[in-house]
């Protein structure tokens, strides 16, 4: 009769290890795409591993070309590379009022990114090439500058470009 038994106890026991295996799935952490609440519309802290870009839907690993954009409503989404946010944020009904911060690459703060100026040739995670100073550096270009830009494909990813400004 034991022997009999021993099948039906091994399916039960694999049974229980995979619902087991379900559950410690289900409670683990979920990506953060976007936080409601940000009334105040400051720069919110953003866990490397954690965050989840909203234009991409990559991983944020790196805060070297973040950004964070605040709607009028306190909804804030995350970037890790700043020509997402442009993209992402071109046919937002908010566009004009949001709040857009980017880490600074000079000073390691969050700035406002209408204020900052971008470099034009770094290695940045989606390959844009854009990075945010908050102090004017050689050959920097202005928000506006740097949107358009990203609008009309003029960005490291286009090989015309690329070659004109890394002479690759």
């Amino acid at each position: 009769m034991l022997k009999r038994m021993i099948p039906l106890f091994v399916v039960v026991g694999i049974v229980i290890a995979i619902v087991l295996l379900f559950f410690s799935l289900a409670t683990t952490k979920r990506m953060v795409v976007i936080k409601e609440g940000n009334l105040q519309k400051i720069p919110l802290e953003i866990t490397l591993h954690l965050y989840q870009d909203s234009d991409c839907g990559m991983v944020i690993e790196s805060l070297d070309y973040a950004s964070q954009v605040v709607a009028p409503d306190g909804k804030t989404w995350f970037f890790h590379d700043h020509g997402g946010f442009v993209n992402w944020l071109k046919d937002k009904s908010f566009e004009q009022e949001a709040t857009i911060w980017v880490m600074s690459r000079d000073t390691h703060r969050w700035i406002d990114a209408r204020r900052a100026t971008y470099s034009q040739n770094e290695i940045t995670p989606m390959g844009y090439g854009f990075g945010a100073y908050e102090k004017p550096k050689e050959n920097s270009i202005d928000f506006e500058t740097m949107r358009l830009r990203v609008l009309h494909g003029e960005t490291l990813n286009n090989p015309l470009i690329r070659k004109q400004i890394l002479g690759e």
